[in-house]
């Protein structure tokens, strides 16, 4: 099995890597053909900065030697202590991941932690001060996060629930996006005499074809997480690859339906892009619990996402004013907070519609709090200093004329 148990893994990784491509296809489907080129680059150099950066720094803060429960001690040299350990071991007595394929498989999550920034501030921000952020992201702020969760630190010592990430990654992507926005202001035209205007996107085309991506990149996202091929179902929990690819297909099926019916009521039509974030707000909501829930559990998250995923869109763009072209606070901070909250309730071991106590709850109300809030601080931080040394926002001129001639030179239509 630890053939299998590493071929599965690094099968996973291969598809999450592949979600980077379909973060790329609805983030530029849903803004401007002008800043197309910009959008793209931005999602490789996610890939590219995480990739280096996590392997020298965010790899060892995340599952370093814990310190205090908060963060692990930064060693240069870990992934290469952890290969020369592992060749030592006798060919029969191995088990479990390689190092290799634990770095891989944990370096393509950090990387979609910090793409989902990138679509939440789009078309107004500057390339060079972007890269800056992904490399903050993956080196230090998801990493930190991920020590508390995955890494041994406190919220797993206290007993939080976060399977696959709607927490460790997606909310922090999102609540790490809502400060950018924030400090970012919003597009040019966005908001007139206080009214918000829609800026309608270039090829929802793009954005349909990017969410299928998406989907099918879920079944590494997810499933992977259990870490190995040898999972089997026990009698009272759901612990089983197949399951999960159940649960998470199952909640991303009503998230679609649920917000295409919350949009054909709330707008007497049945919104293409509405629905499309109901797929990914049913995936992200089901990712913490995906494990512990049963199919009919995850349906009914995945259709609370559906719901909410449009009342906080239509909430975020017309009373709080902020200017998100993705969606992505909504998408990834909001249901990513719901799903993970709701491991409390539809837990088929602990959560208290099947018998258990408010315990699990309030560990995941604790984490949920905890994650937002330190992110939020670290993000306001990160955004704030590289905006007073080099500027986050791209000027007026350049975000008018588009940021694919002005940043790179050329336009990626050129008919």
């Amino acid at each position: 099995m630890y053939t299998l148990d590493n071929l599965w893994v690094l099968i996973a990784a291969a598809l999450v890597f592949f979600m980077q491509a379909g973060f790329a296809l609805v983030e530029v489907g849903f803004t401007r053909s002008k800043n197309a080129g910009n959008i793209l680059m931005k999602n490789f150099v996610d890939f590219v900065v995480g990739t280096i950066f996590f392997f020298f720094i965010g790899f060892s803060l995340m599952y370093g030697e814990d310190i205090a429960g908060f963060i692990g001690k930064l060693d240069f040299n870990i992934i290469s202590d952890r290969v020369k350990a592992f060749s030592e071991v006798p060919n029969l007595e191995r088990s479990g991941l390689t190092p290799y394929t634990d770095f891989f498989f944990q370096v393509v999550f950090a990387a979609t932690a910090a793409t989902i920034i990138s679509g939440a501030m789009a078309e107004r921000t500057n390339f060079a001060a972007y890269i800056v952020v992904s490399v903050f992201i993956t080196a230090v702020i998801y990493p930190i996060q991920g020590h508390w969760i995955w890494g041994g630190g406190w919220l797993s010592q206290l007993g939080f629930h976060d399977f696959a990430g709607s927490t460790a990654v997606h909310s922090v992507g999102g609540w790490a996006s809502l400060v950018g926005t924030i400090v970012l202001g919003p597009r040019i035209g966005k908001y007139v005499n206080g009214k918000s205007q829609a800026i309608l996107g270039h090829n929802i085309i793009y954005g349909g074809l990017g969410v299928f991506i998406l989907w099918i990149g879920w079944f590494g996202f997810n499933p992977g997480s259990a870490l190995g091929f040898n999972v089997t179902a026990e009698a009272d929990k759901v612990l089983s690859v197949s399951s999960i690819f159940v649960t998470t297909n199952a909640a991303a099926a009503t998230g679609f339906v649920a917000a295409m019916f919350t949009s054909w009521i709330k707008y007497k039509k049945p919104d293409v892009s509405m629905s499309l974030n109901g797929v990914l707000a049913g995936l992200v909501a089901v990712t913490a619990g995906c494990d512990v829930v049963s199919p009919e559990g995850a349906m009914i998250i995945g259709a609370i996402a559906g719901v909410i995923v449009v009342l906080s869109v239509d909430f975020i763009d017309k009373v709080l004013k902020l200017d998100d072209p993705v969606g992505a606070i909504s998408v990834h901070g909001v249901c990513g907070a719901l799903g993970t909250l709701l491991v409390g309730f539809f837990d088929t071991t602990n959560g208290l519609f099947y018998g258990g106590e408010a315990t699990q709850l309030l560990n995941q109300a604790i984490g949920v709090v905890a994650v937002m809030g330190t992110t939020i601080v670290l993000s306001y931080i990160m955004f704030k200093v590289i905006d007073m040394t080099m500027k986050l926002r791209v000027s007026k001129t350049v975000e008018i004329e588009g940021l694919d001639i002005h940043e790179h030179g050329q336009s990626v239509y050129n008919n």
